[in-house]
């Protein structure tokens, strides 16, 4: 029986470490979080939103697309400032998390024509944060017959979206935009 192939020629330049988002921010041990890493590397200048994957920069909370997607357009709300958890968000944060979720599931919808998507959060590691000290809510765009059989059968995702035309579509979705 022949193997079939899945060509994903647009990832060539992340296995071979190019606009990775790792490369363009500070290395760990610094004290402060992956995200506030992500979120500081845009800010000082040293790499641009876009090859970060920061969709939206608000006063106290962030959108960033996720670099190891669920789906395509997979992406996550954040406060600023490292919070593992949820009762720990001023009442701003807590304000401007939720009206970004909100604002992200109608650019989702708007920029990808899902139709359903997924919003939770995994709060402490024992729930499944890989980065628990710092809370962040997923927004996972779905669509009607999408069974994933790839994820199940192969362990493998497939991606159609490149993760900069997440970025540009999202942006171009984002309400008041």
């Amino acid at each position: 029986m022949p193997v079939d192939h899945l060509w994903a020629t647009w990832r060539s330049s992340y296995v071979q470490g190019g606009s990775d988002r790792a490369q363009a921010v500070a290395p760990a041990g610094d004290g402060r979080s992956l995200f506030e890493r992500i979120l500081a590397a845009g800010a000082d200048g040293s790499a641009d939103d876009r090859e970060l994957g920061v969709v939206l920069r608000g006063q106290r909370c962030f959108v960033l697309l996720n670099r190891f997607p669920y789906t395509s357009g997979h992406l996550m709300v954040l406060p600023n400032r490292a919070v593992a958890e949820l009762e720990a968000l001023s009442a701003q944060e807590h304000d401007e998390l939720w009206a970004l979720v909100r604002n992200s599931v109608v650019a989702l919808k708007a920029g990808f024509g899902c139709d359903a998507i997924n919003v939770g959060i995994n709060l402490g590691q024992a729930a499944g944060g890989s980065q628990s000290d710092h809370l962040h809510v997923h927004c996972v765009p779905r669509w009607t017959g999408d069974a994933n059989f790839m994820t199940v059968a192969a362990e493998t995702r497939v991606l159609p979206v490149p993760l900069d035309e997440a970025f540009d579509r999202l942006r171009a979705a984002w309400p008041g935009q």
